[in-house]
């Protein structure tokens, strides 16, 4: 973990709830996909914790939805500003060495940490799909950029406004999609129904409600089968096959 100051470079909307904002710092504490920075706000007392969609050396890139009085403010700061982050916080994910066909899905704002797991994977040599969950296609985003990594790119939307008709389970079976090992975040109705619908082994990032970010309050502890781990610290980041739900 460490501190820090970042520049605020760009912050813009994707969609009427979804922002993203590059930043522009150190950025050496962060080393892998699914880590998450834990944000502070001025008059308030707890930080906001926001996944790292990207990441390269100087530059950061955080997508966040505004969902409170935290990330509403957020989308109101402008480039130029500053703020005092605490990075490489949590446990990434990591390259398994015996798979050979990945399969990332995400559902809603678990979606951006998959971007740069994409390109880790994606310059390791491998093949990567891509499934896209959302309610409805005025939610959707970063298909683009997906495709523009390589990604082959399957899209879901609960109402059928945009691909596949139904959630990520669906569009997995639909598609007959072939792959070997999957990463996934999201909410966990969806991160449960994944793993209660395919064989594969894998690697979740829960989304988890949490206090101080870096373990010390174990507000955010989940239940496996090696006892209970911190979200914020053990995590989020699991494996398929310790999860108790």
């Amino acid at each position: 973990m460490k501190k820090a100051i970042f520049r605020i470079e760009t912050n813009e909307p994707l969609t009427a709830s979804v922002w993203r904002m590059t930043l522009a710092g150190e950025t050496d504490a962060i080393t892998a996909p699914g880590q998450f920075v834990d944000i502070a706000i001025d008059g308030l007392y707890l930080r906001r914790p926001i996944s790292v969609c990207d990441c390269e050396e100087g530059r950061l890139t955080l997508i966040y939805k505004v969902v409170g009085e935290g990330t509403e403010r957020m989308s109101r700061m402008a480039a130029g500003a500053e703020l005092d982050l605490l990075t490489g916080l949590g446990n990434g994910f990591f390259i398994n060495p015996d798979m050979r066909r990945p399969l990332l899905v995400g559902g809603g704002v678990g979606v951006p940490p998959l971007y740069w797991l994409a390109k880790r994977l994606l310059a390791a040599g491998l093949p990567v799909q891509v499934v896209l969950g959302f309610n409805t296609a005025a939610e959707c985003f970063y298909e683009a950029e997906f495709r523009a990594l390589g990604c082959d790119v399957t899209v879901a939307t609960v109402d059928g406004s945009d691909g596949v008709r139904g959630f990520v389970t669906t569009a997995i079976a639909e598609r007959r999609l072939d792959f070997d090992y999957f990463y996934a975040c999201g909410p966990l109705p969806m991160l449960r129904a994944l793993c209660d619908s395919v064989p594969q082994d894998g690697q979740l990032s829960f989304e988890e409600r949490m206090g101080c970010g870096f373990g010390a309050c174990m507000g955010c502890s989940c239940k496996t089968r090696n006892g209970s781990k911190r979200i914020c610290k053990e995590g989020p980041v699991l494996e398929k096959g310790e999860v108790l739900w």
